[in-house]
């Protein structure tokens, strides 16, 4: 697109300071600058008229719960299903790793992050090492892709090829780099954060499975019968990945989804909890509950809206290909956003200062029929890294890691 026309375009969406330091580039920065714009979807600017007023939500109902207790009698009929699935070649994983570990004052990819004490212990090398394990069980490789961002993806890749994959088959493992929003001020200005480079951020986790199939890798999953994606992000360090277990019990219960579900530990536990919302899977995040949801119980007296969802879910591809053109919810999300101000200079505000948009992948489970709820035990498979300190941070992941018998 040419100069003119992008002009124009940003004239037209009231966005002329986007170019405001254009004059000063060279041209291969003018050149980048441009081909930014051009990708801008203009539309989401639109989402910022939903804020203070959230989509209202519809009728929810608990939903059935396929306990540890229940597992457990099934336990070697869903690993044969599952570990048969995996051999066949049916079952791949999907690594959501664009994220940077800047809450933790780590300014690289968070699976860079170094968890050992005595010895060196990457993120990304945990989530190798649990799969390496499900590999040498069903004695078949399984596709992993992994999700990065623009702002992430070469140092990720450099970062594997480094550490020649961990020890993963280099031919299983497949990068793709999520897409990108603007960030905007509270206005609906979209801010530079250099003045050739338009601020940009990954659009939130429920883009994983459209950037998936742009990069190119839809075909060949379903040329290679591919039929259930897990889907997992990079930050929890005990989550099973491709388990056996998982996959079995969800193509046992004849559903299209999967979610990795653990009791809560309080009634007010900021998690969102998966239940029914019209008859359908659905997620409610606990800002959304109200105290009689919260507080319900059953007749045995165990919470009725008990299970929370750790970012560990099951989806059959044929069915994520049914919702693709249906648009996800856009979340408009209240950030702190490094610009370029108006003389030129990069300020990093201290509090927030304008909008993000996100889609999430929590949305995607409200687009399938059905979707099986499998309860973990919290201690063998929760233990995200977040926060530099307090909950859910390096220190209690430690701690749960020590638990668990892990050597780091």
């Amino acid at each position: 697109m040419t100069y003119e026309k992008i002009y124009e375009t940003l004239k037209d969406h009231n966005q002329l300071q986007l170019l405001s330091y254009y004059d000063e580039l060279n041209d291969l920065e003018k050149d980048a600058l441009l081909e930014q714009i051009a990708d801008i979807d203009f539309d989401l600017l639109n989402n910022i008229k939903t804020v203070g007023n959230p989509e209202e939500r519809g009728k929810f109902d608990p939903v059935d719960t396929l306990t540890i207790e229940e597992i457990k009698h099934n336990k070697e009929h869903f690993f044969q299903i599952g570990i048969e699935a995996i051999r066949q070649g049916k079952a791949g994983a999907v690594l959501l790793a664009g994220g940077q570990g800047t809450r933790l004052g780590f300014e690289h990819p968070k699976g860079m992050l170094n968890v050992g004490i005595s010895n060196e212990l990457y993120i990304f090398e945990i989530h190798i090492n649990h799969m390496l394990e499900i590999v040498n069980q069903a004695g078949a490789w399984i596709p992993l892709y992994i999700m990065t961002s623009q702002k992430n993806n070469s140092e990720t890749i450099e970062f594997f090829e480094e550490n020649n994959y961990f020890g993963y088959s280099k031919e299983f493992v497949f990068f793709f780099t999520q897409e990108m929003a603007p960030s905007v001020d509270y206005n609906g200005k979209i801010y530079l954060e250099e003045k050739g480079a338009v601020s940009l951020s990954p659009n939130g986790n429920g883009g994983w499975f459209s950037s998936l199939a742009k990069a190119g890798y839809l075909n060949k999953i379903k040329a290679n019968g591919l039929e259930w994606l897990n889907v997992f992000s990079v930050d929890n360090v005990l989550q099973k990945i491709a388990d056996p277990y998982f996959i079995g019990a969800t193509i046992e219960a004849g559903r299209t989804s999967g979610a990795k579900v653990v009791g809560k530990a309080a009634p007010d536990e900021k998690v969102g909890v998966l239940c029914l919302e019209d008859g359908k899977p659905s997620i409610v995040e606990y800002y959304e509950m109200s105290d009689e949801m919260r507080n319900s119980r059953n007749a045995h007296g165990d919470l009725l809206y008990n299970y929370g969802v750790i970012l560990n879910y099951l989806f059959k591809v044929s069915e994520l290909e049914k919702i693709m053109d249906w648009a996800l919810p856009v979340h408009v999300v209240e950030k702190k956003i490094p610009y370029i101000n108006e003389q030129g200079d990069l300020i990093k505000p201290g509090t927030p200062n304008g909008y993000k948009f996100e889609t999430l992948v929590l949305d995607m489970i409200h687009r399938m029929d059905s979707c099986l709820s499998f309860e973990v035990e919290r201690n063998r498979e929760f233990a995200p890294i977040k926060n530099k300190t307090g909950v859910d941070s390096l220190d209690s992941a430690r701690e749960l890691m020590k638990e668990n018998g892990m050597a780091f």
